[in-house]
């Protein structure tokens, strides 16, 4: 139960959170303003706001959780993440602002066809309901009802749902992004708090260290490991990595705001330095915990624990003020985007006369199916397991087709419609019928060799149709209209040398 100087703390904070955030809530008539923010974004802006999408409650109580439980093999996500943000800043990321488009699926229509772009608007929507905003929901409501043990788990879920929505329907992007940057730094700042205080009760880093099975101490895992076997960490993690940073609508968006290419690559760029950081603010606090803490019953359960059982009265409310920040930038960005993919690739594509003022009512509309939806879904995620499991899972089985359509429509002149309608289609037939396999206990590939797996698949089916179809059904990428800065070429390298060297580290 929270005490007056947390509750005032709390309060403090969630009220300072309100008034930025409806601060950008102005009447909006743009679909400029609303769904990009007027392309205007700084790249401190994008860089904090990539980092305050990315770390919601999900990843804080998952990967804590999942550190708990199997050791430092849960980071392999992050540092690839880094390496992921460096390719997408350099290479790729000019090529989809030169286009000046809303959506990634709105790319993949220009570059392929209709059913591409439908294929991915599809598949967003699903994930942002079921995955994203659901997962954050039901961490929060946990949360909630740790500390008001009288107000019941599903009680929690619809004032948290309602109350995040807000933000996405009034100030729509700009909004959303003044939120997420403030509530990146404040994120990592309460990370750090917990680890601190975590190593410090647990006896320091060595001890940690000694207290930790030698296995859970190393990257680079057998392939007969369950949970992050090498062959998953190689063919596998760059997959979904490559999918929820370059591809995924929630992060790309932030970028596709950026005043300028330039400003689009350096948010990138410190948003991969950022990720790195999780080793420390992040993943340790997981291992503390087995040695403050060694019998929970649910692994997810340690990041609570943690902080109930070692803050002070008042650092308990900035981190729990932090954690329901982390709750509304994470919500408000994924129902943004939900309410984007709606309005231009659905409403628009099928209605292109519709003018600015309908077109945001139909985003405004999209944010509101998107939170009855996510909050009606949040009791089926308690069937689970483990949360960062079935984050994970659903990823691996369902977006390496669209991870292998989009790269190749990037890098590869030749790649067609043909190609990429038959790569979505076989690559998801074959994820579904893993998926069911699994399943059923008839398979024993690991989720992430599934991704790999289905992203070869996906990828070499993209590559034989493209041939088997004439190459007018080509429409190659635009070029990049801007060269990338000197200094941004360095700071990628830069990233690079840091991710280097932390992983040799700890191989």
């Amino acid at each position: 139960m929270l005490r007056l100087p947390d509750d005032a703390v709390v309060g403090a904070y969630l009220l300072c959170v309100l008034v930025l955030g409806f601060s950008g809530a102005r009447a909006r008539t743009s679909s400029s303003e609303y769904f990009l923010a007027s392309r205007h974004a700084s790249w401190p802006v994008i860089g904090l706001a990539l980092i305050g999408s990315n770390i919601s409650p999900g990843a804080l109580i998952g990967i804590t959780g999942s550190a708990y439980a199997l050791g430092i093999s849960v980071y392999n996500y992050d540092w690839v993440a880094t390496v992921t943000l460096v390719v997408f800043a350099l290479w790729l990321l000019p090529m989809l602002l030169a286009q000046r488009i809303y959506t990634v699926p709105e790319y993949l229509e220009r570059r392929y066809d209709r059913r591409a772009r439908l294929w991915l608007a599809s598949l967003s929507i699903v994930l942002y309901v079921l995955l994203d905003a659901a997962g954050a929901l039901y961490c929060a409501a946990l949360v909630l009802h740790a500390l008001i043990p009288r107000l019941s788990f599903l009680a929690a879920v619809p004032p948290l749902a309602v109350f995040a929505a807000l933000y996405a329907l009034t100030g729509g992007l700009r909004a959303v992004m003044r939120t997420q940057a403030l509530q990146g730094v404040v994120m990592l700042g309460s990370a750090g708090l917990l680890a601190l205080y975590a190593l410090g009760h647990a006896g320091g880093w060595h001890a940690v260290l000694r207290a930790n099975p030698p296995q859970h101490l190393h990257l680079i895992l057998p392939s007969s490991d369950p949970y992050m076997p090498w062959t998953g960490l190689a063919f596998g993690v760059p997959v979904l990595a490559l999918y929820y940073w370059c591809s995924n609508q929630v992060i790309v968006q932030r970028t596709l705001a950026a005043r300028s290419v330039a400003d689009g690559q350096r948010g990138a760029l410190l948003a991969g330095a950022l990720k790195l950081t999780t080793l420390a603010l992040i993943v340790a606090p997981g291992l503390a915990g087995r040695v403050l803490f060694p019998h929970l019953r649910r692994d997810d359960d340690i990041y609570i624990r943690l902080a109930l059982g070692l803050l002070p009265p008042g650092l308990l409310g900035v981190f729990l003020a932090a954690f329901l920040g982390a709750l509304m930038a994470a919500l408000s960005a994924t129902y943004n985007s939900a309410a984007t993919v709606l309005s231009i690739d659905f409403i628009r594509r099928a209605r292109p006369q519709l003018d600015e003022r309908h077109t945001v009512r139909w985003g405004r509309i999209g944010t509101a199916l998107a939170m009855l939806a996510s909050a009606a879904w949040v009791p089926q995620i308690a069937r689970f397991p483990s949360l960062w499991q079935y984050f994970q899972a659903v990823l691996a089985y369902l977006t390496p087709p669209v991870a292998a359509v989009f790269l190749g429509g990037m890098l590869w002149r030749r790649a067609n419609a043909r190609g990429a309608f038959a790569a979505l289609l076989l690559g998801t037939t074959l994820g579904a019928a893993l998926f069911v396999l699994r399943l059923f206990g008839r398979t024993t590939l690991q989720f992430l060799d599934v991704a790999g797996v289905t992203f070869a698949v996906s990828l070499l089916t993209l590559v034989l149709a493209s041939l088997s179809a004439p190459p007018a059904l080509t429409a190659a990428p635009a070029p990049a209209q801007e060269r990338t800065p000197r200094s941004v070429q360095i700071a990628g390298v830069a990233v690079l040398a840091l991710t280097a060297a932390v992983v040799a580290a700890f191989w």
